[in-house]
């Protein structure tokens, strides 16, 4: 099967660096499959697991928005964060769940829009931590 090199940045550092089959990215305008050969594009990301198919195996990425660029033979991902699932702290991101969950619950978030949304997304990226260390647990 085809390959292409994939590249996960975000402003601090390269995140991942390998040649895979396929990618499934979660875009603005819902999932985005990616094999070789896929003609040129940029989509921006939301907050969610990028799934990355190579060697036989299935891995997943938190990813924390950002943009996805396909090129002829390599896709990058410029991310504002990026987590592998071995660098997820679960005891922190269940913390973290559990503090977005309280602040959305309680009635004086709705008079603030901003801190709403902020709840909001920080919630999102717990659960997608989350959710990526479920993930490669179960496919290991």
């Amino acid at each position: 099967m085809s390959t292409f090199l994939l590249e996960i940045v975000t402003p601090e550092r390269l995140i991942y660096s390998g040649q895979v089959t396929s990618i499934t990215a979660k875009s603005v305008e819902g999932d985005l499959g990616v094999l070789a050969g896929h003609i040129a594009t940029v989509a921006p990301l939301q907050i969610g697991a990028l799934t990355v198919h190579h060697d036989g195996k299935r891995s997943h990425i938190a990813v924390h928005g950002g943009f996805l660029e396909v090129r002829r033979d390599k896709v990058v991902v410029l991310a504002e964060s990026a987590e592998l699932p071995e660098s997820i702290d679960v005891d922190r991101a269940r913390a973290a769940r559990e503090r977005a969950e309280l602040r959305l619950e309680s009635g004086k978030m709705h008079a603030d829009e901003i801190d709403h949304r902020r709840a909001e997304l920080a919630l999102k990226r717990a659960m997608t931590r989350l959710d990526v260390t479920t993930m490669d647990v179960v496919n290991k």
